[in-house]
């Protein structure tokens, strides 16, 4: 249903922490004409775990009215109670977005077993294309490919956002799930290996600020075009590692703020990039061509 390079987009904030509306407005702008082929709205890199329900699914709104349906919109629906997931995913169903990504629940380090049940219950309580969104990094919970592959029967279950880096992976779940579940990478520097290896694309940070090379990238490794991707790929690899410096988003809203797209607002606790990490991460934009 999905491919190519769909954004985790920021949620732009004043200086106070509210939320900056016009700002969320004009980088949609800037995406749709830059050609990302997806917004996530509200993601962890949207600042999920600081906003309330009432501004989550503002922001999607707000989202699903101004991209008018001229690209797919994906809304961060996940969270570590199963009925808060559900209500979530309800909310954006009815706000008429086109898929719900789930984190796997963060700090209750579920068993197998009942990451299925978790998942299972959000598929059919909301009959809406749901993506799987698997970073043990951040959640200290592991979804495995044996886990994917029973929820793959569950039909409205399409994809899996797969950050663990583990490009076996693609494999594994593509072989396991019999080409059932789309997969898209949550690792910006792997992506046009892990397209090469069979993935339909990535979920985004860099795309945040580089959205027309993140397109073009992964268009190029969708035709197969490993030396075009690699090429484009050159160009932002320094982006790739200037934008995890520190914990996502403090860099990529950082960068965002220095090309002038959006104020200089994070919420705590989250705090703004440490001055040590203004020069490397404003190099790798000028590298990247998005910063002169």
């Amino acid at each position: 249903m999905f491919s190519g390079s769909m954004v985790a987009l920021v949620t732009p904030m004043r200086a106070d922490g509210s939320i900056d509306s016009d700002s969320l407005h004009n980088l949609i702008e800037f995406h749709i004409d830059s050609g990302t082929d997806a917004i996530v709205a509200v993601g962890t890199t949207g600042e999920s775990a600081t906003l309330t329900v009432a501004e989550h699914c503002d922001v999607v709104g707000q989202v699903v009215k101004q991209v008018n349906g001229r690209i797919p919109v994906i809304a961060g629906t996940g969270a570590n109670s199963t009925t808060e997931a559900i209500e979530l995913t309800q909310y954006a169903k009815d706000l008429g977005v086109d898929a719900a990504l789930l984190v796997t629940p963060y700090y209750n380090r579920p068993t197998q077993e009942g990451l299925y049940q978790h998942y299972k219950a959000i598929a059919e309580a909301v009959d809406i294309p749901q993506i799987l969104y698997n970073v043990p990094s951040r959640t200290a919970c592991d979804l495995l490919p044996e886990t994917v592959a029973r929820l793959a029967d569950i039909p409205n279950i399409i994809g899996i956002k797969e950050a663990t880096g583990d490009l076996s992976r693609v494999e594994q779940i593509n072989t396991l799930c019999q080409t059932k579940m789309e997969l898209y990478t949550g690792e910006d520097a792997n992506t046009v290996d892990f397209i090469l290896a069979g993935g339909q694309g990535v979920i985004s940070v860099t795309a945040n600020v580089a959205p027309a090379a993140m397109h073009d990238m992964c268009a190029a490794a969708l035709d197969n075009d490993a030396v075009k991707a690699r090429q484009i790929n050159n160009d932002l690899a320094l982006l790739h590692q200037g934008l995890f410096v520190e914990a996502n988003p403090i860099p990529v809203k950082w960068a965002l703020a220095e090309m002038g797209k959006i104020p200089a607002g994070i919420r705590l606790p989250m705090t703004e990039l440490s001055e040590k990490y203004h020069r490397p991460v404003r190099d790798a934009l000028v590298a990247a061509n998005v910063l002169n």
